[in-house]
């Protein structure tokens, strides 16, 4: 049995990690080829797939260019972001690209919370909703979009606690049955000269895997400066990176592509995790550890490591090095080039595979993947793989943050939520950490923060 391709049980807590891996097989899978057979689904009435852009920052504006670039007619048709600017900006940007493609009247340019809701509304269904926000919101707009029956592509990270998880499961589920199509933004997964490496370690090449180490270390995270007519919500989601509650936390949105990638070498889900973390040189008045490590083990006994680190003047390293019986191997997000040895000597007279094929623009791939399913009305739902490994990474911030060995049964049933009532915020809300008298804002404390 392959444990990548169970579908993930939402039963009540205490739920086993096999059932959490296995009960909802049947029924999902079952859902799927059902609505693949009985029924086209929601296609777009017109051969031109409409598109509408909710969170329109740099990965945003990049996620509708590549949907714009795929093969098909296509037409952006609605933008939302709660910040104005960023939404001019971004339709500037695009405009210039792909002029053509891009109608959206000021009437379908929406500002604020709400705005995700607006523009969905303004699409038919069978329509294309990209979601790039901060991961927080990633659960709700989720769960609207597949309610209005849009195909979706949601950038990473999918959500920031356990019970967010949850809800991207359940509505990865739905959209199973109503037969829409999913993307994620684990663009990784769809690099060609990685998906060779990690064949031919599946295949052998290097023994079975016995450790795997996912890795970003790099300079510190900036944070904006706080500008005079800003409220507290809009600074913070303004600087969402550097707030646990809205990216949850550096090892889930900067070091997730890479824990997925070793999770996908292992052809498994870890069952439970410990690790460290901390601030040690960081000043800067927000909630950022400036260093996290967590070690997790699989059922199998072996383990995987993910280290994270954003400091000035230290080393650096962007990627995976997987060890196996026979070799080892080093690839993953920040490796173009991945290559595997005999033994672990990474030397060239030890060198067994690199890739030779053509160039691949991962970002592209995965939005061509995803119109090509929706016009060919072809299967395709992320949902379940990338919800897993984000959880992988969330599991490995509670850990961390809590100081405190957790199992995956543990940590899926955790009901603390980082932003307790998201849905329902106005821009006047009050977010969940706010700074003391001295600006300071609340920070995890190992041995004393709850995470169950």
């Amino acid at each position: 049995m392959n444990p990548l391709s169970q579908p993930d049980s939402l039963t009540p807590p205490r739920t086993s990690r096999r059932a959490f891996l296995q009960q909802s097989t049947q029924a999902v899978a079952g859902a799927t080829l059902a609505s693949a057979l009985a029924r086209p689904g929601y296609t777009a009435e017109a051969n031109t797939l409409k598109i509408a852009l909710i969170g329109c920052g740099g990965r945003g504006t990049g996620a509708a260019a590549q949907a714009l670039s795929t093969q098909g007619p296509t037409q952006l048709w609605a933008m939302a972001d709660v910040f104005e600017n960023r939404l001019r900006g971004s339709l500037a940007q695009l405009r210039q690209r792909h002029a053509a493609q891009v109608a959206v009247p000021p009437e379908r340019q929406f500002i604020g919370l709400d705005g995700y809701r607006k523009a969905i509304d303004s699409l038919e269904k069978g329509s294309v909703v990209l979601l790039a926000t901060a991961p927080a919101f990633r659960p709700i707009h989720l769960e609207y979009a597949v309610s209005k029956g849009m195909h979706v592509f949601m950038e990473k990270s999918f959500a920031v606690d356990a019970p967010g998880i949850r809800r991207v499961l359940q509505a990865g589920q739905a959209a199973a049955q109503k037969n829409l199509k999913i993307a994620s933004g684990l663009m990784s997964r769809h690099y060609k000269p990685l998906e060779e490496a990690v064949q031919q370690i599946h295949d052998g090449l290097i023994g079975d895997v016995i450790t795997a180490w996912a890795y970003r270390m790099h300079g510190p995270v900036g944070l904006g400066a706080r500008q005079p007519d800003a409220n507290e919500l809009g600074y913070q989601i303004a600087n969402y990176s550097c707030y646990t509650w809205l990216n949850g936390s550096f090892i889930v949105d900067w070091l997730i592509h890479n824990i997925d990638v070793c999770c996908w070498v292992k052809n498994d889900w870890p069952v439970s995790v410990q690790g460290m973390g901390g601030r040690q040189v960081r000043t800067n008045a927000d909630q950022l550890f400036d260093h996290y490590f967590a070690e997790y083990t699989f059922a199998d006994g072996t383990r995987m490591a993910a280290q994270g680190r954003h400091m000035g003047n230290c080393w650096g390293f962007f990627g995976d090095v997987i060890h196996g019986a026979k070799g080892c191997a080093v690839l993953g997000e920040g490796i173009p080039k991945p290559r595997l040895w005999k033994g672990h000597r990474q030397t060239s007279e030890n060198l067994a595979w690199q890739y030779g094929g053509p160039e691949c623009d991962q970002y592209q791939v995965e939005h061509d993947l995803l119109f090509a399913a929706i016009r060919n009305d072809q299967p395709y739902n992320e949902t379940e793989r990338s919800a897993k490994s984000c959880f992988t990474a969330i599991m490995g911030r509670m850990a961390c943050e809590s100081g405190q060995t957790l199992t995956w049964e543990e940590a899926i049933d955790s009901n603390i939520e980082l932003a307790p009532g998201l849905d329902n915020y106005a821009w006047d809300s009050k977010p969940p950490v706010t700074p003391d008298d001295q600006g300071r804002y609340p920070i995890a404390m190992p041995g004393q923060t709850r995470v169950l």
